[in-house]
């Protein structure tokens, strides 16, 4: 059966979002002010032909990561992000699942952010954003590597430069903050699951998780080597978004140095941008 319900308010809420207002050009002739489905679903990191699906009802059953990457590209309201969750056919996330609602608020906060690389993770380090800047400096990160705790542990994929000893205090760091977060939230099925895979691919976090690692997150500067923009020193800053549990990332240089002039380099060259229709769940 055809879910008009959910193509209707999608595109309700696509008309209504200006592609200024998400960091996109507003050039050429449009028949409405919001936008285009492609837009969306590059946002959304989804195909267009699955927005087009949705919109006219032909898919009906989305999956839970869909529906709450297009709430995020939409920027919905948690009520209207709740509405969409139920429109597609599935529970709003409770109270006890880890938050990966972005605000309106925390939207503009990151719209004005625009040549700072920023990305918002949730408390299980889950990527949720990340503005361009972000991207074209660590790179398009997808699958399994969309969490940074399997990221650190797992994957290859990935340009900042550690010692030994930095890559064991941030292991332990992200262990601790992966155990408060399962504290916090025990009834998060993604969670538990992402806890399971880490402990069985990797010997690193298992034996780290047994003898109750403890560590936290603090401000530094990390070497990126990037492979065209070369090597930049940047300061790393974690931001906690209060009532939350949301983490934003943020990377600066100091002005008038060379890291500042190769991170303005990077906001030139830029980055391309993947549209996938049902991404694997991060971890």
């Amino acid at each position: 059966m055809a879910n008009t319900g959910l193509g209707t308010a999608l595109r309700h809420w696509r008309d209504r979002v200006a592609p200024q207002a998400v960091g996109l050009p507003a050039g050429g002739r449009r028949r409405a002010a919001g936008l285009r489905r492609e837009e969306l679903a590059q946002l959304a990191g989804i195909s267009a032909d699955y927005v087009i699906r949705l919109e006219q009802g032909r898919a009906t059953s989305p999956s839970a990561q869909v529906v709450e990457a297009l709430a995020r590209a939409l920027r919905l309201t948690q009520d209207e992000r709740a509405h969409l969750f139920r429109l597609a056919g599935l529970a709003p996330p409770g109270p006890g699942t880890v938050p990966r609602h972005i605000t309106p608020g925390v939207h503009r906060m990151l719209d004005r952010l625009a040549g700072t690389p920023v990305a918002v993770f949730d408390a299980a380090w889950n990527q949720l954003l990340a503005n361009p800047l972000y991207t074209a400096l660590m790179g398009e990160w997808r699958g399994n590597d969309l969490n940074g705790v399997w990221r650190n542990f797992l994957s290859p994929n990935n340009r900042v430069r550690d010692t030994p000893e930095s890559r064991k205090a941030l292991q332990s760091a992200l262990v601790a903050d992966l155990r408060r977060t399962a504290g916090t939230y025990p009834g998060d099925r993604d969670l538990r699951a992402l806890i399971a895979d880490l402990r069985r691919h990797s010997t690193g976090f298992a034996a780290l998780w047994e003898s109750g690692a403890v560590g936290q997150h603090e401000a530094g500067r990390k070497t990126i080597d990037h492979p065209q923009a070369g090597t930049l020193t940047l300061d790393c800053d974690v931001l906690s978004v209060a009532g939350s549990d949301l983490r934003i990332m943020v990377y600066t240089a100091q002005p008038g140095t060379e890291d500042a002039d190769r991170l303005a380099l990077l906001g030139v060259l830029g980055t391309q941008s993947l549209g996938v229709e049902e991404a694997p769940r991060p971890g």
